[in-house]
Formats: C-alpha cells, sequence, structure tokens
C-alpha cells in the first residue's frame, strides 16, 4: 500500500477561499489588501511564479502589481522602487523575485524592505521573531508546510524531525517551526557525511536540499511523513522534487508530490501574509497573532 498524498494544490485552494470573507471584512473599512512584485531580468521562470501569485491574488481579492526592471538595472533603481513602494499605502506586503541578477546584493534589496510589508518574511527582523518564537511575518514556504502537517492531522510534538537543507528562506525557519511545536530537529545539509543515518531516523522529513531526487526509498524510514520542497528541471525538461517520488511513495506513511504539493501552499501562505499584514495596517489584528 502506497504512502497517502498530502495534496498541497487543494489545500491551498482551500486556504484562499478561507481568506475571502477576511478581504470582505477589510473592504468595510475601505481597505484593500495590496501585494506589489519586483522582477528584475527576463527569467521565465520567474514569470510563471508571478502569474500564480497574481493569479491566487485575483482569486481572493487582492490587489497586485508587478514592477518589472530589466537585467541591467542597477541596485540603486531597485532599492530606490522598494522605498516608493514602503511608502505606498496601498501597498501592504512587498515580494522581490528571486532569483536577482549577479550584481545586485539579495541581502541589501531584501533587509530594504520594511518589516510590516516584508510578506515573504526574510528580513532579519522577521526571522529574529521566529528565533524569539514570537513569529510576525513567517517565511511562506515553512508556514504552509506546517499548514499541510496540520491538515493531515500530523502530531509534531515528541516526535524526530529531519530538515535537509539549511536556507534561511526554507531549512532554518522550517526547523523553528517545528521546535517551537515540540519536535525534536536535526538539520542536515552538503556537508552532512552520510545522510541517510539521519533521515532513516526521522518521523517528519523535509528534503529542502535543491538536488534533484536526493532521497530515494533507502533513506525513509517505513511510515515516516515525506515532504518535499524541492523543485528541479531534469536534463528532458521534467519537474521533478529532492524526493524520488516513486520509489519513496512504497515506504512513506505520507508524502507530498512535485508538482502539486509544496509550491501551491507557498503561494497561498504568501497570499494570507498580505492579509495579515493589510488587517495590522488596519489595527484589526495584534502584531503577537
Amino acid at each position: 500500500m502506497g504512502a497517502r498524498v498530502i495534496d498541497g494544490a487543494g489545500l491551498a485552494r482551500s486556504v484562499l477561499q478561507q481568506l475571502q470573507p477576511r478581504v470582505a471584512a477589510l473592504a468595510k473599512h475601505g481597505i484593500q489588501p495590496g501585494l506589489a512584485a519586483v522582477h528584475v531580468g527576463d527569467s521565465a521562470a520567474s514569470k510563471v511564479y508571478l502569474r500564480n501569485k497574481v493569479r491566487a491574488c485575483t482569486e481572493v481579492g487582492v490587489h497586485s502589481e508587478v514592477h518589472a526592471l530589466d537585467a541591467a538595472a542597477t541596485e540603486a533603481d531597485v532599492m530606490r522602487l522598494v522605498e516608493r513602494l514602503n511608502r505606498d499605502e496601498r501597498v501592504h506586503g512587498i515580494i522581490v523575485q528571486l532569483p536577482l541578477p549577479r550584481a545586485l546584493s539579495v541581502t541589501r534589496i531584501l533587509q530594504s524592505i520594511v518589516i510590516e510589508k516584508d510578506v515573504d518574511g526574510f528580513s532579519w527582523r522577521n526571522l529574529g521573531a521566529l528565533v524569539d518564537a514570537h513569529p510576525q511575518l513567517v517565511p511562506c514556504t515553512p508556514l504552509g508546510i506546517m499548514t499541510m502537517l496540520d491538515h493531515a492531522g500530523i502530531t509534531l510534538a515528541g516526535r524526530h524531525a529531519v530538515v535537509v537543507g539549511r536556507s534561511s528562506i526554507v531549512g532554518k525557519p522550517m526547523a523553528l517551526l517545528l521546535l517551537s511545536r515540540d519536535a525534536t530537529v536535526t538539520v542536515c545539509h552538503s556537508r552532512t557525511p552520510d545522510l541517510g543515518t539521519f533521515t532513516r531516523a526521522a518521523d517528519v522529513l523535509v528534503a529542502a536540499a535543491g538536488r534533484p531526487r536526493l532521497i530515494t526509498a533507502d533513506m525513509v524510514s517505513p511510515g515516516a511523513v515525506v515532504i518535499d520542497v524541492g523543485i528541479n528541471r531534469t536534463a528532458e525538461g521534467k519537474l521533478v522534487g529532492d524526493v524520488d517520488y516513486a520509489s519513496v511513495e512504497r515506504v512513506a506513511g505520507w508524502i507530498s508530490p512535485v508538482p502539486g504539493g509544496v509550491g501551491p501552499m507557498t503561494v497561498a501562505t504568501l497570499i494570507a501574509n498580505t492579509v495579515n499584514a493589510a488587517e495590522r495596517h488596519a489595527g484589526m489584528r495584534t502584531n503577537d497573532g
């Protein structure tokens, strides 16, 4: 019997539907949540991701705008745009679509977004709040994964969770969220020797290393929950995750697919963060919730 599938796409639709009454409540106060995206360059993949985000905004009733700069834009150009959006009262959330051209400093640009509009949750202040167990705007992928785990009824307290990947976007905040739910957490990365020794000990395994089909069946404990964050293109152009789905789904108890798993939940969580930011701006939500 194969693993039960955690349908991120279906759950994302439910999350977006649940946001609609909150957007309607804001409208009664004359407020429409607004999300602004900054896109630099001509990456086809980035354009696809942005279209998905704009589509989700439209579905919920969130205003969205994409500010496109060509690849020759300087760091000063991008910073001026971000500063303008920081001051724009119609904008409650700002994202900078990654990756950026190599000449630009991702750190400086992301840290220039005011904390109240940092709906990607990448600023040091938002990440620091998460470390201190007082989350404000939480990075979308880890928060979306927590929603997936909750929806599947998976208990985390007392369980051993292993996160493969240590980025500040996914791996580290994922570990912090799991810790906040009383899981015992191990973080692995590219320098971890004999990775399988650690992954086989996991009750909950989150693969976020950016390496196609890294996790194979022999690296997974029978019945484990396996969450695949990876989005990789093979030489043949096929979209695959960090998990070898075909083999692992025969061993795992729960598994998220690629596509249709974490990706849609990341987008839905971004829209939810934007609505949260708008509610805080309107005084309808405290900074502790």
